[in-house]
């Protein structure tokens, strides 16, 4: 008597192409910004209110002109510090803002994006439409992405 198979009749399974996923999906619109003219102790309490590590700074046409950081305002507080003066007054967001800003295009394949973090060593990248800021990408956003692929396939 031969061995029979309990697993029944077999169909092919066709994987359907899953379409790209783009950095447009995942980035955050609703930006919180800075004005080149603020003063760098607005930009600590907005960034401790708001539990961010930095943000662009704009113009009023709303076109990236630098990014913010925690670690731009510290450098300006450690020199304040080392002079032994108070933070002081006239301390704006143009003195202590990079800018040359390293922006990433929002067409861009989510894992290619992953990629130009770990290459660059960035947190974030605003993404510039038009020389309009339209969003930002940030790793976090990266690992969402990643979470709620978790099943599907990894193209």
């Amino acid at each position: 008597m031969g061995i029979k198979s309990f697993q029944g009749r077999r169909t092919m399974t066709t994987v359907k192409p899953s379409e790209p996923i783009l950095v447009s999906d995942y980035m955050t619109k609703n930006l919180i910004t800075f004005k080149e003219n603020q003063p760098i102790e607005d930009v600590i309490e907005t960034l401790i209110k708001n539990r961010i590590s930095g943000g662009p700074v704009v113009n009023s046409n709303n076109e990236l002109i630098g990014i913010i950081s925690e670690g731009d305002c510290m450098k300006q507080i450690s020199e304040s510090r080392y002079y032994n003066l108070p933070i002081d007054q006239n301390n704006t967001v143009q003195k202590a803002m990079v800018k040359e800003v390293e922006t990433i295009d929002g067409n861009m394949n989510i894992f290619d994006a992953a990629n130009k973090f770990l290459e660059s060593k960035r947190r974030r990248f605003p993404i510039v439409e038009n020389g309009k800021l339209v969003g930002q990408i940030s790793q976090k956003d990266i690992l969402k992405a990643a979470l709620k692929m978790k099943g599907n396939s990894w193209k």
